[in-house]
């Protein structure tokens, strides 16, 4: 007897591709395009038992308006009773950290390709206001025809009106800026163009620039900018990479420089984009009404506000009702002494 298979609405659910902590993602497919996709799977009981509400919006939200070839696209999202459905670009090629594992070296000329990429998605979020603040290769992923897409808005911020610097300390301790680790503020847009440089270096060499085991030693070396250049490199990719990796924000080359720089730009090949595009956050907006009843009834949103403004909560970035996540960065303050590397990296680039 034939199998019937699932349904959820227009899309024909598949096989369980992927499992987290708080998600499943199964493949599928649209039924009247014939395009596969990835469904994030999410239990409403999950997320208000954990406080992540705000979190999961806001990466929803940030995920429908930044849109470009160079970032894997949500397309929308759904809700039953007990569940919320995130349908989004499906991406087959792996991610671009397992690439950099299993190749022995990536030649210049496809690091280059890959990093231009990079920052050609970094700079349209920008444009949008939007600061990804964990950028590393595991959330970069590449699809069929090798072209890379950026992934996991779970740590981004947004600009905050009457605000300039972010407060938060976040993301993946190699790939961090020394500005982020001074707990003063910093600019979103500059700690994203640090990470970008690390990523760029690790590409070309398959190690780290830092690479510490004791974490105390490794914030050292990032807030001295402590690091050399394989013999390797060209002279054009090391000028550009001291010039990312400028451990002072003021003085770091920004996107515009980098996309000036004579290496960037050999064999450049920017990505078209319909900057005009309409972004429909209806979906969002109904999914989330219904899911924020069942916490507390929300303040009315002043009818002047954008929709992205509407969507995502201002107190997110300080709010203290937020996921039940520990801060390893606040643990760090108090024991810096112990050697926490292995609460941060699944993995380490060899």
């Amino acid at each position: 007897m034939k199998k019937v298979k699932r349904k959820l609405g227009k899309y024909e659910l598949g096989r369980t591709i992927g499992e987290g902590a708080f998600s499943k993602v199964k493949s599928a497919q649209n039924t009247e395009t014939g395009e596969n996709v990835a469904i994030k799977v999410l239990a409403k009981s999950t997320i208000l038992k954990n406080k992540m509400v705000e979190q999961i919006k806001r990466e929803i939200s940030i995920m429908k308006i930044v849109r470009h070839p160079c970032i894997v696209r949500l397309h929308e999202v759904l809700a039953s009773r007990t569940k919320i459905y995130i349908i989004m670009e499906f991406v087959t090629g792996g991610e671009l950290f397992d690439k950099i594992v299993h190749q022995v070296r990536l030649p210049e000329k496809e690091a280059r390709r890959y990093f231009q990429q990079l920052i050609d998605a970094v700079a349209h979020c920008h444009s949008k206001g939007v600061y990804h603040r964990d950028l590393k290769p595991e959330n970069l992923l590449l699809d069929c025809q090798g072209n890379l897409k950026v992934s996991d808005f779970g740590l981004s911020a947004l600009p905050q009106q009457g605000v300039d610097l972010l407060h938060t300390t976040c993301g993946t301790p190699n790939y961090i800026a020394p500005e982020v680790l001074s707990n003063r503020g910093y600019n979103g847009a500059a700690v994203d163009v640090w990470s970008c440089g690390v990523i760029l270096f690790v590409l070309m060499s398959r190690y780290l620039p830092f690479d510490e085991i004791d974490l105390p030693t490794l914030f050292s070396k990032i807030n001295a900018a402590d690091f050399s250049c394989p013999s390797w490199f060209s002279s054009g990719a090391v000028s550009l990479i001291r010039k990312i990796l400028d451990p002072n924000p003021d003085t770091r080359i920004k996107i515009k420089g980098i996309k000036r720089d004579s290496w960037f730009r050999k064999d450049y090949l920017p990505f078209r984009i319909k900057d005009d595009e309409q972004v429909n956050l209806d979906d969002v907006r109904a999914v989330f009404d219904d899911i924020e009843g069942e916490l507390v009834s929300e303040k009315s949103v002043n009818s002047d506000s954008s929709p992205l403004e509407e969507l995502v909560s201002k107190k997110s970035e300080y709010s203290e009702g937020g996921p039940l996540i520990m801060n390893a960065f606040e643990m760090i303050t108090l024991s810096q002494g112990l050697n926490l590397a292995a609460l941060f990296d699944r993995r380490q680039v060899q």
